[in-house]
């Protein structure tokens, strides 16, 4: 009961003990606790420290206790004396995190002042992803292509998208339909859903973005290389089309745990397949298409075989025709 003003449970046994039984020695209140010598001697030790005994002015060399009401006060009066010190230096500190805050939001250069700002770096990018975090109040919105999330990036996420759900901010994270065969990126999609977040999945992602309160969004400088940096993007005239673009794609897209469309077995393409005849019919290579669908080439390839098997096409370009007569292809 006592432990917050410093007192274990064996130096507070021992010193409700010398408040009631003070003709009693170590012997004594050893075999009444059921604790060793050692173990009440080194209680003893601990209640002097406090100062909590004092010496006895009736037998030499012997102790006493503090009244409970002197010793336990001036205790609780040094906690408070630490707390008002602790209050006050957590004051100056917030009042230094404040100042260094406006300092550089202050410094944000030329091209802050266009609402962009270049971040170089992971390092300065897992920065900003954390302080937009911290001031988000209403919603962080994702598109996160490229298939299969790495491990780096979804251990970065998580504390991150765990604080917000905390709060209350609702958390919407668009992933691409291959995600489904990853177990790492599954196992997350599925630890957002039950969190409180919402998780859909479509075939093909526009962009990375992550955008917090639809004010403030973040892009890769090169999609392709997310390493060499992003750009914080904000006012309205920038922002306002990557709302409507991620909106538009979530209308679009399958909630998570929901099947995709196009598996009734009927030879209908699910998205995932309609997409890839469309990126092959505006001539992309398999390659380009594996790396837009976020999935691998030898995937690719196997499903453009099998889609050639159920369209009854020789070549790719008879199966793009067919494709186009039974509107597979927007």
């Amino acid at each position: 009961m006592l432990a917050v003003l410093g007192l274990d449970e064996q130096a507070e046994s021992v010193y409700r003990l010398m408040l009631t039984r003070r003709q009693w020695g170590v012997a004594e209140f050893a075999d009444h606790l059921g604790l060793s010598e050692h173990d009440v001697r080194r209680a003893l030790d601990r209640l002097a420290e406090l100062r909590l005994l004092r010496e006895s002015a009736q037998a030499q060399g012997a102790l006493r206790p503090v009244s409970p009401k002197v010793g336990l006060g001036m205790l609780l009066q040094r906690q408070e004396d630490a707390l008002l010190r602790w209050q006050q230096q957590l004051a100056e500190g917030q009042e230094a995190a404040l100042r260094l805050a406006d300092e550089l939001s202050d410094s944000g250069g030329e091209d802050g002042s266009h609402g962009v700002e270049l971040l170089e770096g992971l390092d300065a990018i897992q920065m900003r992803l954390e302080e937009l975090a911290h001031g988000c109040s209403s919603e962080c919105l994702s598109l996160m292509p490229g298939g299969a999330q790495s491990a780096v990036s979804l251990e970065a996420s998580r504390p991150l998208d765990e604080a917000l759900m905390a709060r209350g901010v609702s958390v919407l994270t668009l992933y691409q339909d291959s995600v489904r065969n990853d177990r790492p990126t599954l196992t997350y999609a599925r630890w957002l859903t039950e969190h409180g977040g919402e998780v859909r999945t479509a075939a093909v992602l526009p962009v990375r973005m992550v955008m917090f309160d639809r004010r403030v969004a973040l892009l890769p400088v090169d999609p392709e290389n997310t390493k060499r940096g992003a750009l914080q993007v904000t006012g309205p005239g920038l922002v306002g089309p990557l709302v409507q673009l991620f909106d538009q794609t979530w209308s679009r897209s399958a909630p998570f745990g929901t099947p995709r469309d196009g598996e009734s077995g009927e030879g209908e393409p699910t998205k995932q397949e309609a997409a890839l005849l469309g990126l092959l019919a505006q001539g992309l290579t398999d390659e380009l298409a594996a790396r837009r669908l976020g999935l691998g080439v030898r995937t690719v390839r196997r499903t453009m075989a099998d889609l050639m098997g159920r369209l009854g096409a020789r070549s790719r370009f008879e199966a793009g025709v067919r494709a186009a007569r039974r509107e597979w292809v927007d």
